[in-house]
């Protein structure tokens, strides 16, 4: 075990403890063959956000693998609960005085390596806690850089899978550069980030991928559509040209770490006039009372 890795509350197959002391199987799926998903929830103030629609994708990336959900709807929240409970404990601070990012994974279990998938074992259910990044006002008045690259990943993107070589590699070749994230098209069409959904602001309307298997479908796709709809901003998923990407007056990245934040710059060129657009500035606000409300 790594010296520099902190000691931060975790679950694993029903026992509390710390990401030092738990452990796994070597010859757990997830382990050999990232044979499992994944949700990342954040609580603000200790209280999760849109817990249910992060339930909600996790019933479809668990039905889409034909892993067995191991938890009911309460279990999950009792758990996310106590986690962000434990980790303000480790803090010193009252759950209430935290941002907490929670993450919580399901693999198919442990069994000897075949690529069938068995059908007689016990999901393994891990999660973990740790402080979400709050992105500083400095920050976002300046948006993030960003590069592009083809998307070569499989093309089962809307499971939230464990599987995240192509996204690492992906991510990884903005981190090179200095920058925050790699946008990625696929046949010429906008798809995702690699750790984020885009959307690309032109003429007043967002525009976004459409929701099927190349993209996975971000809990702020629903999100974003209510704060477009509650600012009177028009909101349209369809295919996005990568000209219209590099063409656009803005370019928005959401994600449960980023919520939604500016890009400024893409593949060394100012995105409209190089600052974060007045788009951004309504949904970031309304974003906001979200998670007041």
């Amino acid at each position: 075990m790594r010296d520099d890795i902190p000691a931060l509350p975790c679950y694993l197959n029903g026992e509390f403890s710390t990401v030092r002391e738990a452990k796994v199987s070597v010859l757990d799926r997830g382990f050999i063959f990232g044979d499992g998903v994944y949700e990342v929830v954040p609580a603000y103030d200790g209280r999760p956000f849109r817990f249910e629609e992060h339930m909600n994708r996790l019933d479809r990336s668990l039905g889409e693998l034909r892993i067995r959900n191991p938890l009911d709807r309460a279990s999950w929240r009792k758990l996310v609960d106590d986690l962000v409970a434990a980790y303000a404990k480790h803090v010193g601070k009252k759950p209430a005085e935290t941002n907490q990012l929670v993450y919580l994974q399901v693999t198919r279990g442990v069994a000897m390596r075949d690529h069938v998938m068995p059908s007689d074992i016990e999901p393994t259910v891990f999660a973990m806690v740790n402080r979400l990044y709050i992105y500083t006002p400095e920050e976002r008045a300046k948006g993030v850089m960003c590069v592009t690259a083809d998307d070569f990943r499989w093309k089962k993107a809307h499971i939230k899978s464990t599987s995240l070589a192509g996204a690492v590699l992906s991510r990884q070749m903005s981190a090179d550069v200095g920058g925050n994230e790699t946008i990625m098209f696929r046949d010429g069409w906008l798809s995702e980030a690699a750790a984020s959904n885009v959307w690309v602001v032109k003429d007043g309307v967002v525009l976004g991928p459409p929701k099927d298997n190349l993209v996975l479908e971000g809990i702020r796709y629903g999100l974003l559509e209510d704060l477009c709809d509650k600012a009177g901003i028009p909101f349209e998923l369809r295919r996005v040209s990568r000209e219209e990407v590099f063409a656009a007056d803005e370019i928005l990245l959401s994600s449960a770490t980023k919520e939604i934040l500016p890009c400024t710059t893409l593949d060394g060129q100012p995105v409209g006039n190089g600052r974060p657009g007045p788009i951004y500035d309504r949904l970031f606000s309304g974003y906001q009372q979200a998670k007041r409300s």
